[in-house]
């Protein structure tokens, strides 16, 4: 049976993106990573194919509060790296437009200084109802830039506060951004975020109680357990680019900890294993709800569960059966 030369042959579409990909096409990228985001099989063909070739980019997570200044510390940051002559890849994660689902804020209007470097790629990313701080196919798109040739890899997250700490499943580095002036810093650090950071940074420390600031997480990381590092509190005026530099000294030294410790190869292979179950539990929620959506039974639980003669848990065990 001859192939409707009117469809795309998905094999074909994902080998010439993966091939230009290599090659270090912009464009390219941007199409394939819009092609994962939809869960287009394109895409999907596409990362089988470049998945082997990846490995190479260091990633560093940026998280904290809204208003902490982490586009601009980002931005500064892409600036010292690529004065030292290394490529960047920035993925800068935004709430999801009410309207259009998309991005609510846009990539190019905190960027836009590097719009026109080809050693830099940035994208903008919704979170999509996706809790976290992180966008569903963040770690995909990780693949992406670091198949695209990206040495490193920025990721921004939302800013959602204390919930924020998923981006310890896919960054190397982990920075955790705060500015004074937000009250108790230990108070808006201890819950969960505070465990996740590599290194602290006081941005906007021109104004009052920086060194307060500083002082209150120093104090927080001398309580936590022993773990061979010790995460440094800095100061900067991201803005001004001042303290950028010792940044980027930490987070190199911080890698240089992981690799003669061994720490980094087993990071990464427990980011492995999360995408591995992330990518399950897609699949299997997918073909559980493809069935069910095709032999009526998603409407028939749903309507016990309404009419009370069935709880949510065992019509999720009974959709799980009919598989």
């Amino acid at each position: 049976m001859s192939r409707d030369p009117g469809r795309r042959d998905p094999s074909r579409v994902a080998d010439g993106l993966v091939a230009q990909v290599f090659a270090g096409s912009h464009q390219a990228a941007a199409r394939l990573i819009s092609l994962v985001e939809d869960g287009e099989r394109e895409g999907l063909e596409a990362l089988r194919t470049l998945y082997p070739r990846t490995g190479k980019a260091y990633t560093v997570g940026i998280t904290g509060p809204p208003g902490a200044g982490k586009s601009t510390l980002v931005d500064a940051l892409t600036k010292r790296i690529r004065a030292a002559g290394e490529t960047v890849g920035i993925i800068a994660i935004d709430p999801t437009s009410p309207f259009t689902g998309g991005a609510l804020l846009g990539d190019r209007v905190r960027m836009q200084d590097h719009a026109t470097d080809p050693g830099v790629f940035v994208r903008s990313m919704a979170t999509r109802g996706h809790l976290g701080g992180l966008a569903p196919a963040t770690s995909d798109v990780i693949h992406i830039l670091d198949a695209l040739g990206c040495a490193f890899i920025l990721i921004e997250t939302v800013g959602a506060g204390q919930g924020e700490v998923e981006v310890v499943s896919a960054a190397d580095t982990v920075i955790v951004v705060t500015v004074p002036g937000l009250g108790d810093a230990v108070q808006m650090l201890k819950a969960g975020i505070m465990e996740i950071g590599d290194l602290f940074v006081v941005n906007k420390a021109d104004r009052p109680e920086a060194d307060r600031a500083v002082t209150e997480i120093n104090m927080m990381l001398g309580l936590a357990p022993e773990r061979g590092w010790r995460p440094p509190a800095l100061k900067t005026v991201a803005i001004g680019g001042e303290g950028v530099e010792e940044v980027l000294a930490a987070i190199r030294s911080h890698r240089a900890h992981l690799e003669a410790a061994g720490q980094l190869a087993e990071r990464r292979r427990e980011r492995r294993r999360g995408e591995v179950l992330h990518a399950l539990e897609a699949q299997i929620r997918e073909e559980v709800l493809a069935q069910a959506r095709a032999d009526g039974t998603l409407e028939a639980v749903v309507e016990q569960v309404a009419d009370g003669r069935l709880d949510p848990h065992s019509a999720a065990k009974r959709l799980l059966r009919g598989r």
